[in-house]
């Protein structure tokens, strides 16, 4: 079935059910973030320490990137609806598997495990929305799902804060089972089974060098985090190790005739330079959300309610300012647009460097709007525009491409913005534990949350008292090094979507060149 044959309305239909699929991934980052103050908790959680928790974020986002080429190709050779419901099978038979861990370990298990599952959902979805919708419809539709985006932003934390307030913190994976359930409902009714006529090789060794590198690369940045001595093997050598696999595997698949992550797609100026900025810019969210998780529910204190309702504002601006970049981009060039907006971002993340244990709410909720809408203004108009620039055969790789940088950027966002929190506050915690039983400075030292429950149970208030004053030291560090990357990013976007000089038209261009590919909103080509 092709998308012309397909009814207007059921289009429409089709586009709500594939936006409930990707409200699902969205709903699982956002709640996770909220969780990860009560899964630290010795008592209400896991006592998981900063590196597991570190690891429960990583490890979803680690196979969701490493395995989407590999499903954008199972899509392309057996019809991406069949991949879109197994992705949704096992994302469900994971969630009950995390609900119900036993310790930290079982969790991150878990939560690769539901990595699997969105990394299956993911391409599927997009795949299936640039199938079902032809000409102008198709970036409106995608600008359009990327709402699902906000709106998840905005339900998952409120979500988590409900269910953490009156379950236990298993709720919060328990929850996407319903939402799984009415999903595979719609896709089972509703949409058909796409599959490109030319199938893709499952490209193995791909998968596994891109798995083992960025495996490694997170494992050595995650473990600087609980060493002072960078000198040490189990530090470098994974970081080492990560980088020649990455390195071996781009190479590898630029020599393959129809790789499943094909790079040379990242050759072309707007869509490599593109892709990367987005990367940056998800490294810097994910970075920024891991610490404010710490920031309102340890330093300042809120339950997981009040956390879920004081980050309502960036999900508000989110989906406020997906569509309002999309109008903009329509009316002037998409680098006037996306370019100041990730500048706007930058800053509006580097203000994380003036909270204090203080400041008003209100200020941080300014800031928190910005923030989102600033972010919805890059990542839905880009990606749209991104996208657009690639023939429908290519939709399954494509999406793959996409995805896998812009999830490779929150694997090391996490990854590193953890490291940066951890030994920061270890070394500005340092001063205030002379004197301390040794016991008592080992287990201070691990994380500020485990210095508050140290506090409270052995009467030091001073000890409390410290560790929130290091932890916000820690936070102001960690905003400028973020504040700085997504700058960095602003400058690649700026790069990337320069004006470019006319080129000969399509009917001139050879077959299968760049010139041949649709022109993409706001992007002219090389």
């Amino acid at each position: 079935m092709t998308a012309s044959a397909l009814p207007k309305s059921r289009r429409h239909l089709i586009l709500a059910v594939l936006m409930v699929c990707s409200l699902l991934i969205w709903l699982e980052n956002t709640v996770m973030s909220t969780a990860l103050e009560t899964l630290a908790d010795p008592v209400r959680g896991l006592d998981a320490g900063p590196a597991a928790l570190q690891w429960a974020t990583g490890a979803y986002t680690l196979a969701f990137a490493t395995l989407m080429f590999t499903a954008g190709a199972l899509g392309d050779r057996f019809g991406h609806r069949t991949v879109l419901m197994a992705g949704l099978v096992v994302f469900a038979g994971s969630s009950v598997w995390a609900a119900y861990a036993g310790d930290p370990g079982q969790l991150v298990a878990a939560r690769a495990a539901m990595g699997v599952g969105s990394a299956l959902i993911m391409p599927a979805n997009l795949a299936l929305l640039m199938w079902t919708f032809t000409g102008p419809a198709r970036s409106t539709a995608i600008a359009v799902s990327s709402t699902s985006a906000g709106v998840g932003m905005a339900a998952g934390p409120v979500l988590a804060g409900v269910l953490l307030e009156h379950f236990w913190w298993g709720s919060v994976f328990l929850v996407n089972v319903p939402v799984v359930v009415l999903a595979l409902t719609g896709v089972a009714l509703l949409v058909p089974n796409f599959r490109s006529p030319v199938a893709r090789s499952l490209d193995p060794a791909g998968m596994l060098l891109s798995t083992s590198g960025l495996a490694a690369l997170a494992y050595g940045l995650i473990r600087a985090g609980q060493v002072t001595d960078w000198n040490r093997a189990d530090v470098w050598a994974p970081i080492l190790l990560g980088l020649l696999l990455l390195a071996v595997f781009v190479r590898v698949e630029a020599r393959i005739k129809s790789p499943s992550f094909d790079p040379r797609l990242l050759a072309q100026r707007a869509f490599g330079g593109g892709n990367l900025a987005l990367g940056l810019l998800l490294f810097a969210v994910a970075a920024i959300t891991f610490f404010n998780a710490f920031y309102l529910q340890g330093a300042r204190g809120y339950s997981p309610m009040e956390a879920g309702l004081a980050s309502l504002p960036t999900a508000l601006g989110a989906v406020l300012g997906a569509p309002l970049g999309a109008r903009l981009a329509r009316r002037r060039p998409l680098r006037l647009v996306a370019v100041p907006a990730l500048t706007v971002a930058a800053l509006a993340m580097g203000a994380g460097g003036l909270y204090g244990l203080r400041t008003p709410l209100a200020g941080i909720e300014v800031l928190l709007l910005v923030q989102g809408l600033s972010v919805g203004m890059v990542i839905g108009p880009v990606t749209a525009a991104l996208i657009s620039t690639l023939p429908l055969e290519r939709a399954g790789a494509g999406s793959a491409v996409t995805n896998t940088v812009r999830q490779t950027g929150s694997v090391i966002g996490v990854a590193v913005g953890g490291t940066i929190l951890s030994l920061v506050y270890r070394r500005a915690m340092e001063p205030s534990l002379d004197g301390l039983p040794a016991p008592v400075r080992e287990q201070a030292r691990v994380s500020a949350e485990q210095a508050r429950h140290l506090a409270a149970t052995t009467h030091r208030p001073a000890l409390g008292r410290a560790a929130d004053d290091a932890f916000i030291h820690a936070l102001h560090v960690g905003a400028a090094w973020i504040m700085l990357i997504t700058l960095a990013g602003a400058a690649v976007l700026l790069f990337a979507l320069r004006p470019a000089p006319e080129t000969p038209a399509a009917d001139d261009a050879p077959a299968g060149s760049e010139e041949a590919l649709p022109e993409a909103p706001g992007v002219r080509r090389v």
